[in-house]
């Protein structure tokens, strides 16, 4: 789970602060005013004007705060970015994954995104051809495709996931240690095979 308090302190220890530029930036694009702002956080609209004129900074307790009533997340507050998906066709074979290394958690994002997991920022994964060792065996069965992985499935050494994402979906399916390197999957035409090694990454096959 995301400990807010965690990315507090290692954006402190990295020299970062809350801006007034960024706040004063962030709550136009809201059409806030000072007052509106202030009310919602639970300060003043002159406190929060001396934080966009530079004659002061918000207390760290109100940082959460501040972050929710901007609608951003409190590292983009931090980064002083503003994050958009200007992916609106929303193909999914564009998309991203995020693997956390601690708890294996996977996300899917259509666009750029700030994702954190265990207290950690992820990075989206990029995905490479399979080399011999994590090779895929394909097969129709019916109207689903049979998916194979040729790989130990060791608790140091797995699959953690197999997906196919075609432009309007992505079906997913998680694996486990001591479980099979194997699924059945919707066949809905063409698209992207993925599956992802716990020491070698992402790959990946157009199907």
């Amino acid at each position: 789970m995301f400990d807010v308090s965690i990315c507090i302190e290692r954006m402190i220890d990295m020299n970062t602060y809350v801006t007034g530029a960024v706040i004063k930036q962030l709550r136009e694009k809201k059409n806030l005013t000072q007052s509106e702002l202030g009310e919602m956080i639970g300060v003043s609209d002159k406190t929060v004007s001396k934080w966009e004129t530079g004659r002061g900074l918000p207390d760290i307790s109100l940082v959460e705060t501040i972050a929710k009533s901007l609608g951003i997340s409190v590292s983009e507050l931090f980064a002083g970015e503003y994050i958009t998906n200007n992916n609106r066709s929303g193909n999914m074979m564009k998309g991203k994954f995020y693997v956390c290394p601690v708890c294996g958690n996977v996300i899917q994002s259509l666009g750029e995104s700030v994702i954190s997991c265990c207290g950690i920022s992820l990075l989206p994964v990029d995905a490479d051809v399979a080399d011999v060792e994590h090779q895929v065996k394909i097969e129709k069965v019916e109207d689903d495709y049979f998916i194979t992985v040729d790989h130990e499935m060791t608790k140091q050494h797995y699959i953690s996931f197999i997906a196919f994402a075609s432009s309007d979906k992505t079906e997913f399916k998680k694996l486990y240690p001591e479980s099979n390197a194997q699924t059945r999957l919707e066949m809905r035409g063409h698209g992207i095979l993925y599956w992802y090694c716990n020491r070698h990454g992402l790959m990946k096959k157009r199907i």
